[in-house]
């Protein structure tokens, strides 16, 4: 069953420090799944808003504001895609929503649709690319939106959202949920969208510029399935370090406040198609996935994540005394001598 989306409203995290810290580097040699526990100091959480859920990061350079969208809020601005900002990466104020009020089409396609699940931004030639989902609670009739713009500074002239309509979906009987976009782009400039939550797992399918659509004759193909049970898999992202590409996806239960399992888990091939597989050599298609970060501290689980700027993002759960128990976080990856992502611990 795919992870429920109707997080309630997040109160501001308190923190005592407002600076994101720096994580010490892996011991050269090492191999994703052989980092040591205490290999590097957690780092202090984020600071001001900080209930951002399945966060899609932004990530600015020095000067640069920073920004994270997360899945909406049924009782906020009509359970729209929302916009959070940081001078910094560290403290973080929310913002207007993506829109006032959801597009009529989409409760037209999804019946019952309440708030909008789990965005993705991406740059491409001047233009900003918003993908999210909009879904129920366990069903698989499902759909990808996206939504365009010059600029994400609201207080520029020209900032503004346009609906770009539907990008793919999926119906009961398909082998795929879609939902989780999460795009990429080969070394050729091709874009590549990566998708899925339970079911028959984790599907790609090629896009085509400018319009950042499905390109003519695309067919969405597998690139991971824990082949188990539920098939606990889903929120994929594809980024490229050192001329390889990784696929993040996070593992078991979601939504579920301190009772969540969620973990995230990683993949490296040659192509940001595949194949993907762990730092044991077991194919992502055969139930492979090194576990980079799952519990911390008081965080009993985590997921949801995104990359930008060398960072990752992604939503934790905790006995935090917000409503959800959920809140974001922000750490740098850093790498092993062998290539593999690896987080503080």
């Amino acid at each position: 069953m795919p992870r429920t989306r109707t997080p309630l409203t997040a109160a501001a995290a308190a923190a005592a420090l407002a600076a994101l810290a720096a994580c010490a580097p892996a011991p050269q040699g090492s191999t994703a799944s052989a980092v040591s526990a205490d290999s590097a100091a957690p780092p202090p959480p984020l600071t001001g808003d900080t209930g951002v859920h399945d966060p899609g990061l932004v990530a600015g350079g020095p000067g640069e504001d920073w920004y994270a969208f997360g899945t909406g809020d049924a009782g906020i601005g009509d359970g729209n895609i929302r916009m959070f900002t940081s001078p910094n990466g560290s403290h973080w104020e929310e913002g207007r929503t993506v829109w006032d009020t959801k597009p009529a089409w989409l409760s037209q396609e999804i019946p019952g649709v309440e708030n909008l699940w789990a965005p993705e931004v991406y740059e491409h030639d001047g233009t900003y690319y918003l993908y999210y989902s909009a879904s129920t609670f366990g069903s698989q009739r499902s759909l990808i939106a996206l939504a365009t713009n010059t600029t994400l500074d609201p207080d520029d002239p020209d900032y503004e959202w346009v609906d770009r309509g539907k990008v793919f979906e999926s119906h009961e009987g398909d082998p795929y949920n879609a939902i989780d976009p999460g795009i990429t782009e080969d070394s050729d400039g091709n874009p590549w969208m990566a998708f899925g939550s339970h079911w028959g797992g984790i599907y790609m399918v090629p896009l085509a510029w400018p319009d950042g659509k499905p390109a003519d004759g695309a067919e969405p193909f597998r690139i991971a399935d824990r082949q188990e049970g539920a098939n606990r898999i889903e929120a994929p992202y594809i980024a490229e370090h050192g001329g390889d590409y990784y696929l993040y996806v996070s593992f078991d239960a979601c939504c579920q406040g301190t009772d969540s399992t969620y973990k995230i888990a990683v993949g490296r091939a040659d192509e940001p198609t595949g194949p993907f597989t762990d730092a044991d050599g077991v194919p992502m298609t055969e139930g492979g996935g090194t576990v980079i970060l799952a519990d911390r501290g008081e965080d009993v689980a985590a997921g949801g994540q995104s990359l930008s700027g060398g960072h990752i993002a992604y939503h934790t759960y905790g006995p935090y005394g917000t409503p959800g128990d959920f809140r974001m976080g922000i750490e740098p990856v850093q790498w092993t001598g062998d290539g593999w992502p690896v987080l503080a611990h």
